[in-house]
């Protein structure tokens, strides 16, 4: 029997790939390539199930929670390096210890004007990244009740960090 061949068949790749702007500090900007289906919110997001207010409201969180978490530098940092001889003023700009403290409040705030009910279930799905279904045998939750919950909370998310309609 002969081998078949894998030339004729079509590529397929389950990725969701967009490009999007990402500003690394302000006045820089550069352009990353996302997966869309990479994260559970961005999963219910590609699939229709979340509006682009909700996606939003979620992705401000998840940025909170990672720039909040990150680890202390183990170099030197150039942040703060004069690039001239010139004598300057103080910076205007946040040094980073000082964006970490930023978003570790803003990611508190939000948490605790989810309250206790709606904290749980955000934080698992966005922040954690499990997906919906295994949030709610954790929880021991009904099947299906996550996503409900899961778009409450995304609501109430985008009251507090005012994201428009």
């Amino acid at each position: 029997m002969p081998a078949k061949s894998h030339s004729n068949r079509k590529h397929y790749d389950p990725r969701m790939l967009v490009e999007h702007p990402h500003a690394e500090s302000p006045g820089t900007q550069r352009i990353v390539t996302i997966n869309l289906s990479e994260s559970p919110l961005s999963w219910l997001h590609a699939r229709g199930h979340l509006s682009n207010r909700q996606m939003l409201a979620g992705e401000t969180l998840r940025g909170d929670y990672e720039s909040a978490a990150l680890g202390p530098h183990i170099t030197m940092t150039w942040e703060n390096i004069p690039r001239s001889r010139r004598k300057r003023g103080a910076s205007m700009a946040l040094n980073r210890t000082e964006r970490m403290m930023q978003s570790k409040h803003r990611f508190d705030s939000a948490l605790i004007a989810l309250g206790p009910d709606l904290s749980d279930i955000a934080w698992r799905v966005i922040c954690v990244g499990e997906s919906v279904p295994i949030a709610e045998r954790e929880m021991s939750w009904p099947v299906r009740s996550g996503k409900l919950v899961l778009k409450i909370a995304l609501d109430r998310l985008a009251a507090f960090y005012r994201i428009p309609s």
